[in-house]
């Protein structure tokens, strides 16, 4: 009777824990003491409506906007928390929730209640959906009264994906920054430089940088892909995550903050088109790896349990 009341209260506390883990209350307690202004905007294109979380900086001027395209686990607290981060640089950041609609009772991504099904649900996105939704809210903050003008795309881990491939379809981009994504099939149509961040515990992806590099040198684009040592895949979640144990990945991290607070603040209008030879970055040496996914692992949730 004790045996079977006790398993009566696991499977009834089971899925609390499993949303509190897929909360990431650390990132959450940060966003809510950001003194920066949040909003949600509903973003309308055809038949759809895109929920988009919005932060703006607290700056006199007008300032760039950057579209941040979430990980695969979808508009996470972390991911909110990121933008709020690079809104404390001088930038606006628009980030939409790709998963609108397509979560339970026709929910977003807060409407998951375990990572899996969040990591599920973002892999069977339409990309013509994806890209649709990304135009929607490239479009709005274009046009914020507060923004310059000056346009840009962010992205983690399937986000990274997304957004070297936003690159390729959006002409109006000053630049695309690409987390530890894969590059698209087709890198003729990009106009803006892409700016990558590798991580050299990554073979998964770090495979790919010899085919990228050529393709976007044979291409005539800009392309500045940097690897930095010791950090796993999705650095730049774990590297500030308080249960991270890999040195690399907080190097990596804040390395790469830096250069791409660097990289937007430098951005021109008009994207130009040249090509740099890959950098490598060294940081700390570290055993272990965190992973992250792309769409090309759907289904495959092997490596989700060591982030939540």
């Amino acid at each position: 009777m004790a045996r079977s009341l006790s398993l009566f209260v696991a499977a009834l506390f089971l899925p609390l824990a499993t949303a509190s883990a897929h909360a990431q209350e650390w990132a959450k307690a940060r966003l809510d003491a950001s003194p920066r202004h949040h909003e949600y905007v509903p973003l309308k294109h055809g038949d759809r409506t895109v929920q988009t979380f919005v932060v703006y900086p607290e700056v006199k001027t007008k300032a760039p906007v950057v579209i941040l395209i979430h990980e695969i686990f979808g508009l996470s607290d972390w991911a909110k928390e990121m933008a709020d981060e690079l809104a404390a640089q001088g930038f606006i950041v628009v980030a939409p929730d790709l998963l609108t609609g397509f979560g339970p009772n026709g929910g977003g991504s807060s409407e998951f209640q375990s990572q899996d099904a969040a990591v599920k649900a973002v892999s069977g996105l339409d990309p013509e959906v994806v890209n649709a939704d990304l135009d929607a809210a490239a479009d709005y903050g274009k046009h914020l009264p507060a923004g310059n003008g000056k346009i840009a795309s962010a992205g983690f881990c399937w986000g990274g994906g997304k957004s070297f491939s936003f690159a390729a379809h959006r002409k109006d981009l000053s630049a695309a920054f690409v987390f530890y994504g894969p590059s698209p099939s087709d890198v003729t149509t990009i106009t803006a430089p892409v700016y990558g961040f590798y991580a050299g515990n990554d073979a998964r992806i770090g495979a790919t940088l010899p085919a990228t590099t050529e393709a976007m040198k044979a291409a005539g684009k800009k392309y500045e892909p940097v690897t930095y040592e010791g950090a796993g895949h999705g650095f730049m979640r774990a590297g500030e995550d308080p249960s991270n144990t890999v040195p690399g990945n907080k190097t990596a991290r804040e390395q790469s903050f830096t250069r791409l607070v660097t990289l937007i603040k430098e951005m021109k209008a008009a994207p130009s088109a040249s090509n740099a030879t890959p950098k490598k970055i060294a940081a700390e040496k570290a055993e272990a790896a965190v992973h992250c996914h792309d769409e090309k692992a759907t289904g495959d949730t092997r490596h989700t349990a060591a982030i939540m």
